[in-house]
């Protein structure tokens, strides 16, 4: 441990003696010399701390009768200064008084003069003895103080791991739900497309072949708008087979920033109407990935509709773009109203929507391409208003043919 010396029995302890009288400083120092210690002298109180400063003496015997800075004086700055330097007080004056005043200045011991020689030895061991002792119990503590702010870390850090795995074990989890969700949709929705069309493609030839004997204008009218309705059911159609499953796709070399321009220019015209600005934050041009340009395409398209939607009245559309050695990292955020927080677990469930037009498939068509390239998804509300889509997809590998 820094700032002090352990002395052991084997090495010799370094004792400074201050006094005025080079007498006392003879005597005392050949007495500690010859039993054992190793001695030095000091004639007043200022080259006593000049002496501590370099020496870093286990014990000084100090006189209380000094001229200049008295022996007092001295004690309380050597305890001050030099806490590590037990003290041992001469004194001629026996009162009572004197002597609480020593030891709560900081004194170990003193002596009163004269004094006898085997008492000065057994009273200068008995303070290196404690002196040890207590420096001993310091080093523990401070060992102990160490092995506790070690324990206190591995427990944050614990609890970090914990709860680390703890939210990939929820993520695990819904991603779980929503593969079962899209499995089970998928199931049901490739019978239902099949059984529902035939039906439909019934209606509408007789519809074509009633509106070939039609005249009035008014019963035409009728006819087109069945017709219209019989396309928005098959439109329906189609969006629930491609949130379960991928129609035909083309592998090509495709560049991500390229992809979200091209779909930004498509909404110009209502980005515009809407006066949204938008935000490129592009801090990493990803390399090209192997995909499908039109599926790419369709991730952007159903969050820029979503995000638009959510922005009548203006707002900021903002777009990052970073990547590293092994994904790509893409953001798309608004400045619209958010998302309930009971709702951000439900809004890639197909048919789930808030909005009073829409089919809610959107989100799961979204889910379902960037599972099918590896990839991830998540949604949070910004700590403002609006919020963020965040895509991670793998920058390696091909996707699933």
């Amino acid at each position: 441990m820094e700032g002090f010396r352990m002395t052991k029995a084997s090495e010799k302890s370094t004792i400074l003696v201050v006094d005025d009288e080079k007498l006392n400083l003879d005597l005392i120092s050949i007495l500690l010399r010859n039993r054992g210690f190793r001695a030095l002298v000091a004639s007043s109180a200022m080259e006593a701390l000049s002496i501590i400063e370099t020496e870093s003496p286990e014990l000084a015997i100090v006189d209380y009768m000094m001229p200049g800075m008295d022996g007092f004086s001295a004690l309380k700055e050597i305890k001050r200064r030099f806490p590590d330097t037990y003290v041992i007080m001469f004194t001629g004056k026996g009162s009572e008084e004197i002597a609480v005043e020593l030891m709560k200045a900081g004194a170990s011991d003193y002596i009163l003069k004269p004094f006898v020689n085997k008492d000065l030895i057994e009273r200068v061991q008995k303070v290196l003895q404690i002196r040890r002792v207590e420096l001993k119990n310091r080093e523990l503590l401070c060992e102990r103080e160490k092995l506790l702010r070690e324990i206190e870390g591995w427990n944050r850090e614990l609890e970090a791991r914990v709860q680390e795995k703890t939210i990939e074990l929820k993520r695990a989890q819904a991603e779980i739900i929503q593969t079962e969700k899209l499995s089970t949709l998928g199931f049901f929705s490739a019978g239902m497309a099949h059984e529902i069309r035939n039906p439909l493609n019934s209606i509408s030839l007789f519809i074509q072949l009633i509106r070939s004997g039609l005249e009035d204008p008014e019963k035409l009218d009728y006819t087109e708008k069945i017709m219209k309705e019989i396309s928005r059911i098959d439109g329906i159609l189609r969006k629930l087979l491609d949130a379960v499953k991928r129609p035909k796709f083309e592998i090509k070399e495709v560049l991500i920033d390229k992809i979200i321009d091209e779909t930004l220019g498509l909404f110009k015209s209502r980005i515009d109407m809407h006066k949204i600005s938008v935000m490129r934050d592009y801090k990493g041009i990803p390399p090209a990935i192997d995909a499908d340009p039109l599926e790419i395409e369709q991730i952007f398209s159903n969050l820029f509709v979503n995000s638009i939607e959510e922005m009548h009245d203006g707002g900021t559309l903002t777009v990052s773009l970073d990547h590293n050695e092994k994904e790509i990292f893409i953001k798309v955020s608004d400045t619209g109203k958010g998302i309930p927080q009971e709702n951000l677990n439900k809004i890639f469930d197909p048919f789930y929507t808030t909005k009073k037009i829409g089919t809610g498939l959107g989100l799961s068509v979204v889910l379902r391409i960037v599972k099918t390239y590896h990839g991830r998804i998540e949604a949070e509300n910004n700590p403002e208003k609006g919020v963020t889509f965040s895509i991670t997809l793998p920058l390696t590998g091909q996707p699933p043919q």
